[in-house]
């Protein structure tokens, strides 16, 4: 039988996705590009969003409209936020994110008795639910979940009660995983998790004890973190990664706001002051340090003043990247009870603004490197021209059709804010 898989939302959906599809295929299931013509479509579904919620939802319609015969299997945040309207809708396997390790054995009990399947957890303390992956077939680089769940229940998200609580994966499990990915070929791997910076609070350890075990494995060049909170930056962990070259100079902390006021209201755990110091401790650990963030824009009464406090905050940070978001309202969190609730004209005309900010950011960031030369990770090539990416994230074009996989050395000769322009240096 063939089945496909339609993941939408965060890295952690990708990971677990490409978990099921490894499954799959160990199961004799062939995987098919095509939901309208496949056996079984899987759907992994994200909450982050209303509009997220609603690209979901109009998806699965669509998917049982075009293939009424197929297996429709549906997981994920979504899901499991919007119970009642999913557990009406035409759906074979239905669960939140609980169980998704079981998706197979579920797909062939339902199989045999062709009975609907519906299931959520209601357990207020969840255990981490253990997966590996052994290859990514179609990527470089390499994701390892390491970690579920949030506690930190920011006034606008939704993601700490669809997730649960912080749980870890055990550290042996990481380690056996990474070398089998490794001996598959990989040479970066990205550590990540709802909330990655949490890693072992649960264990007794934590996220830089396990980047030092992993940093151990011979052939593993690269070390990347997918994001990390201001408040998991400590000294132990700047230590490490100011010494430990394996670790990519990439680190994306989200900001959410630089305004003082705006950030108490969002219930973040930090200050503007305390986010800049550490800030500057890290660019002095490593100056080559590609700094990204999110940035939410018209959040419940944020005035014209508090989003130009922002708008200067992230000047004076000097980041490379701002993924910039207008608020979306979320029922069920703090925010969504907030009065002040910003009009959408509003807050389209002010990621307008900071988006502009971020692209001047980016091509300043990209154009320090002109006539400097630097390493690239071939991950792609296509109408003879190459694409990978530096250890600090900088995305590189070069003229060439060149082994993937392989690191080159390249000389940076035009900068714009999306990528850099290289040619090989002989």
């Amino acid at each position: 039988m063939t089945f496909n898989i339609i993941t939408f939302g965060c890295k952690v959906n990708s990971y677990e996705s490409e978990y099921i599809k490894e499954q799959m295929l160990n199961n004799q299931y062939t995987f098919i590009d095509e939901h309208e013509t496949s056996d079984i479509v899987i759907v992994n579904t994200c909450s982050v969003t209303n509009i997220a919620d609603n690209k979901c939802q109009k998806m699965i319609r669509s998917i049982r409209r075009e293939n009424p015969s197929a297996i429709l299997v549906v997981c994920g945040c979504s899901a499991e936020n919007l119970r009642d309207i999913y557990n009406n809708m035409d759906i074979d396997i239905l669960i939140g994110n609980t169980k998704k390790s079981e998706i197979v054995s579920l797909i062939n009990n339902y199989i045999k008795t062709n009975h609907e399947y519906h299931f959520f957890s209601n357990e207020e303390k969840k255990s981490f639910e253990n997966m590996s992956v052994t290859n990514y077939s179609n990527l470089t680089r390499a994701f390892v979940k390491i970690e579920d769940g949030c506690e930190n229940f920011c006034a606008f998200c939704i993601i700490p009660y669809v997730r649960g609580n912080i749980r870890s994966k055990d550290m042996s499990d990481i380690i056996k995983e990474v070398n089998d990915l490794v001996a598959h070929g990989h040479k970066e791997i990205v550590l990540t998790g709802i909330n990655t910076g949490a890693y072992g609070k649960d264990k007794g350890y934590d996220l830089t004890d396990l980047i030092k075990e992993l940093s151990k494995i011979n052939n593993l060049e690269r070390i990347r973190i997918s994001s990390i909170e201001m408040t998991e930056i400590n000294d132990k962990f700047i230590s490490e990664y100011k010494n430990n070259h394996k670790i990519c100079p990439h680190l994306h902390v989200s900001l959410q706001s630089g305004s003082a006021k705006i950030l108490k209201l969002m219930n973040r755990k930090y200050t503007k002051e305390s986010y800049l110091d550490n800030i500057r401790k890290i660019i002095a650990s490593r100056p080559d340090t590609n700094l990204t963030t999110d940035v939410i824009v018209g959040f419940p009464g944020e005035t014209e003043d508090d989003f130009q406090e922002c708008i200067n905050f992230c000047k004076e940070v000097g980041f490379s990247k701002i993924h910039v978001f207008p608020y979306s309202k979320r029922e069920g969190t703090v925010a969504s009870t907030m009065n002040n609730q910003i009009p959408n004209e509003i807050k389209k005309e002010r990621a307008r603004r900071l988006i502009n900010i971020d692209q001047e950011l980016e091509l300043s960031f990209n154009k320090k490197y002109l006539n400097q030369e630097i390493n690239v990770l071939i991950e792609e090539t296509k109408n003879g021209k190459s694409y990978g990416h530096t250890n600090n994230f900088i995305k590189v074009e070069i003229a060439e059709k060149l082994e993937k996989n392989q690191n080159y050395k390249i000389k940076v000769i035009e900068a714009y804010p999306l990528y850099v322009i290289g040619k090989i240096v002989k």
